[in-house]
């Protein structure tokens, strides 16, 4: 079994920063690469950013230029840092694996940004 605990969300108002984190346990050596996905309200899950085992990176085309991922394999955790939160960026986060696998969804942290 794998589960995946995230956290470092909040209230922020647009042009700040947050930096998520996702601890992952169990059997994760199946997985070779890891993701953040967010589903804002009244809104399908999307797929954010990826990071492979070995630290090559893609984003979806909203958040380039102002999210980074990238994972500590020692640790078993990944990062996502937020620079030039927008309002459209609330949501909750979730990470998971890439592809998803629908088993291991965790309770997600929620990003909101507000003025």
């Amino acid at each position: 079994q794998v589960q995946f605990v995230e956290s470092g969300g909040g209230l922020v108002q647009p042009g700040e920063s947050l930096r998520l984190s996702c601890a992952a346990s169990g059997n994760i050596f199946r997985i070779n690469a890891m993701a953040w996905y967010r589903q804002a309200p009244g809104k399908q899950r999307e797929l954010v950013a990826v990071v492979t085992k070995g630290g090559s990176t893609t984003y979806v085309n909203s958040v380039k230029g102002r999210f980074t991922i990238s994972r500590d394999n020692v640790k078993n955790t990944v990062y996502l840092q937020m620079n030039s939160l927008k309002p459209e960026d609330t949501a909750v986060y979730y990470c998971n694996g890439f592809p998803k696998i629908d088993a291991y969804w965790g309770q997600g942290t929620q990003v909101t940004v507000s003025s």
